[in-house]
């Protein structure tokens, strides 16, 4: 309870003050009343020695809460107002300080009840003494000082109550900042834990995939020099260089959170086409693009969508050994669908998602979206990416042709469970989409990409 104990420093003082206030009218009030003699020294010996007890026991005890320096002065106190007030009965002033002190010091209603009731008796036998113990004075002042206790009682009790009610919303306000504090600090883990995701997930789809590729390019060009084909060596440096450039370009881009480089000065479609032709240089693989009314979109949603075919297409140069590879962005109901299909040899229901397929479920259920790949052991692969766009441009056409999963069966389902219609990896009747041209090992045709059809927004589709 911080908060109290803050705040009760602050009203101890107070109580100081109040104190010493007290005491010295009532210092003041005996002189002025005229009190002399033994009597006036005595009274004064007993306010002294209650300022003493206060200094000394009191005020350490109202800060620190110890009961044994309480009770120690609350004798004092007692004992010390019974005294001053035998001497004079002006003295009684000492009592509107006692009893507030009595209730301040002590813990429970019990022992604030007794304590009082005992600084009654004291302050009745001092009075009843100083009249010679007269009948007719006991009779008058019992009945005086019992209304007195009353009043102090109810007062006390109220003060009490108050002091409870300050501790309780105190230990709740500690409580709520202990709360407060833990779930800033919950809160910061579960950042710092989301922008690791992040970044693993930026530089799996990024730098890591174009280090694949640097490396891939290496082996292709040592193993042209082995036969000495200087023209395929010098291409390959080339893709690596260029490799290399848009690798360091994407690092500065993450470490300054930029856009993608590849969305900084180009669309989404450019984009998916310009990676589409490297792709195609560096597999030698026959791959098609196809951009369907697609228009503007949200940075966000060009983002997840660049990434997803960035990883797509990095799972088909390591795992599919595919010859043919279709990419595909349409736009229809509200939604921007990527579609990647290859002629791969596909994989079976019991291989899980890997690191980038993970990441890419996530990445496209943070925008909304959905994610379902179809495929089955030697028929190839096909990967949708679904993200819902508000202001996306109506569909062209519904019936455009889409790459499909060139073996699918009627017992496949998308890895999200969603049901997708089937038919061949790379069958939309481009001539030339089935070719082997371009394929490795064929002299003169590195790095040459052939155009195997327009896209309607008028980016190329391209083969290696």
């Amino acid at each position: 309870m911080n908060l109290l104990y803050a705040g009760w420093e602050q009203q101890v003082r107070w109580w100081d003050a109040a104190f010493g206030v007290i005491v010295a009218l009532t210092a003041t009030a005996l002189v002025l009343e005229g009190t002399r003699g033994v009597s006036l020294v005595v009274a004064l010996a007993a306010l002294a020695a209650i300022v003493v007890a206060y200094l000394l026991w009191g005020a350490r005890a109202a800060r620190t809460r110890e009961r044994r320096l309480a009770v120690a002065y609350l004798v004092v106190l007692v004992l010390g107002t019974g005294v001053a007030v035998s001497q004079a009965g002006i003295a009684t002033f000492l009592m509107f300080i006692a009893f507030a002190q009595v209730w301040m010091l002590l813990e429970t209603i019990r022992q604030g009840v007794i304590g009082c009731a005992v600084l009654a008796v004291s302050v009745t036998v001092g009075i009843v003494a100083a009249y010679g113990f007269d009948t007719t004075v006991v009779l008058s002042v019992v009945p005086q000082m019992f209304v007195t206790l009353l009043f102090a009682v109810a007062l006390g009790l109220w003060f009490h109550l108050a002091m409870r009610r300050a501790e309780e919303h105190a230990r709740l306000l500690d409580e709520l900042r202990a709360a407060q504090a833990e779930l800033a600090r919950t809160n910061h883990e579960a950042g710092v834990v989301a922008e690791r995701e992040r970044l693993a997930r930026e530089i799996h789809d990024t730098l890591a995939q174009g280090f694949t590729s640097v490396v891939m390019q290496a082996q292709a060009a040592s193993a042209s020099l082995d036969v000495g084909d200087d023209a395929a060596v010098r291409e390959r440096l080339h893709l690596v260089e260029d490799t290399a450039r848009d690798n360091l370009a994407e690092a500065r881009a993450l470490v300054a959170a930029f856009a993608p480089v590849a969305l900084q000065d180009a669309s989404l479609p450019q984009a998916l086409r310009r990676l589409t032709e490297r792709y195609a240089l560096e597999t030698e693989q026959v791959v098609s693009f196809e951009a369907d009314g697609v228009g503007p979109l949200p940075p966000a949603t060009e983002v997840v969508l660049l990434r997803a075919a960035q990883e797509a297409l990095s799972n088909v140069r390591r795992h599919a050994r595919a010859m043919t590879v279709a990419v595909r962005l349409a736009s229809a109901e509200g939604a921007v669908t990527l579609t990647v299909a290859d002629d791969g040899r596909g994989f079976g229901p019991d291989v899980s998602d890997g690191f980038g397929l993970a990441g890419m479920r996530d990445r496209v259920r943070s925008a909304g979206g959905t994610l379902s790949v179809r495929s089955r052991a030697g028929s190839g692969t096909t990967l949708r990416v679904r993200v819902p766009v508000e202001d996306a441009a109506a569909a062209v056409s519904s019936g455009g042709a889409e790459p499909h999963d060139r073996a699918g069966s009627d017992d496949e389902a998308g890895s999200d469970g969603e049901t997708e219609p089937d038919g061949g990896a790379g069958s939309d009747g481009r001539a030339g989409s089935r070719s082997r041209a371009g394929s490795r090992g064929r002299a003169g045709s590195r790095g040459v990409p052939r155009v195997v059809g327009p896209a309607r927004d008028g980016t190329q589709g391209v083969a290696g």
